[in-house]
């Protein structure tokens, strides 16, 4: 019997700085899984998660935090343990793969709306509060006065069901949420001073800096696939908190110059190239446990992007998937 948790339950763990094994599992299973019919050995995750530098004992440990999230399940009763992904867990992979890989291929549509939120909360609520500013934050929210946050956009209903579910049961709290336009969006006090663009940049330049000679190995086919797969790994999850933190400002707001694209192509340009050599290392790793493992192993990969020039050299390997399409086997 398959132990499943319904689509509203499964969990995908916070995105963070550095990689626990648990966070280091997630994204190996978003790039390189895609079938909830593949059994997976407990064995095979531990040799591969050893290519990170992880213990068994931290590897089972993850397995475990992974099943209870819901974004993989027990096959049956077999010993030593075999797993599966989720159906839940593949969409969502899919559709968190899309938004780390197309962040930034083009400039947000721009209409001047914000969604504003602001809350007053009775003195005694101070944990009541602390949990509505996480909340907005998680919903990409900031704040430009203590009791006042804003994003850009009309989407506001997640908003909404965050603020009733916290507030509601609060006595004497009340909320209001609305869409507003600001006279001076650009100035001292308008909603780009809400914002660390400062720091933001200085992140992505630090990106570009850090990545900037596996690029060019990348490029060069200087990369063999043992280092590939923790590169290509480590890319992505130092990518990822990008989409997850910048508020996708319209270019007006932004100061110049604005380094995301040149991070982006970084991003791109390594996550591309590495992919078919990563998967094989992958599949070299796991074979010894899992002999299946070249047949459900694949690579997930950028669509067609407007934004850069096509992919050239291991991108294109006909057993990759892109946007989230598995390959047929």
């Amino acid at each position: 019997m398959n132990a499943q948790e319904p689509a509203d339950e499964v969990r995908i763990p916070r995105a963070q700085i550095g990689s626990s094994p648990q966070h280091l599992l997630t994204t190996l299973l978003g790039e390189y899984l895609d079938s909830s019919q593949a059994d997976l050995p407990s064995t095979a995750v531990i040799a591969i998660l050893r290519e990170f530098g992880v213990s068994e004992s931290s590897a089972r440990a993850a397995l475990s935090r992974l099943v209870k999230r819901g974004l993989i399940a027990t096959r049956g009763n077999r010993r030593p343990p075999v797993y599966h992904l989720t159906s839940q867990a593949i969409a969502k992979h899919r559709s968190r793969m899309r938004h780390f890989l197309n962040f930034g291929a083009q400039p947000p549509r721009w209409t001047g709306e914000w969604v504003m939120v602001s809350f007053s909360i009775p003195s005694s609520g101070q944990a009541v509060r602390h949990g509505v500013r996480r909340s907005l934050t998680a919903l990409r929210f900031v704040g430009l006065y203590d009791s006042v946050w804003i994003r850009p956009g009309r989407e506001a209903a997640p908003a909404r069901e965050a603020l009733d579910e916290l507030l509601r049961p609060v006595e004497g709290a009340r909320w209001s949420i609305m869409h507003v336009r600001f006279d001076e969006e650009s100035g001292p006090h308008g909603p780009a001073s809400a914002y660390d663009l400062t720091a933001l940049s200085a992140a992505y330049s630090a990106f570009i800096e850090q990545y900037a000679d596996l690029r060019v190995a990348a490029r060069n086919g200087e990369v063999d696939a043992a280092r590939a797969l923790v590169a290509r790994t480590s890319a992505m999850d130092s990518w990822r908190r990008f989409p997850d933190t910048d508020p996708d400002l319209p270019h007006h707001l932004l100061p110049r110059p604005w380094p995301r694209q040149r991070a982006r192509e970084t991003f791109l340009d390594i996550h591309s190239a590495l992919g078919a050599l990563a998967q094989a290392r992958l599949v070299q790793v796991a074979t010894p446990y899992w002999p299946d493992a070249a047949s459900w192993i694949t690579h997930f990969q950028a669509s067609q992007d407007p934004a850069r020039p096509e992919p050239t050299g291991g991108s294109a390997a006909a057993t990759s998937r892109a946007d989230g399409d598995p390959s047929p086997r």
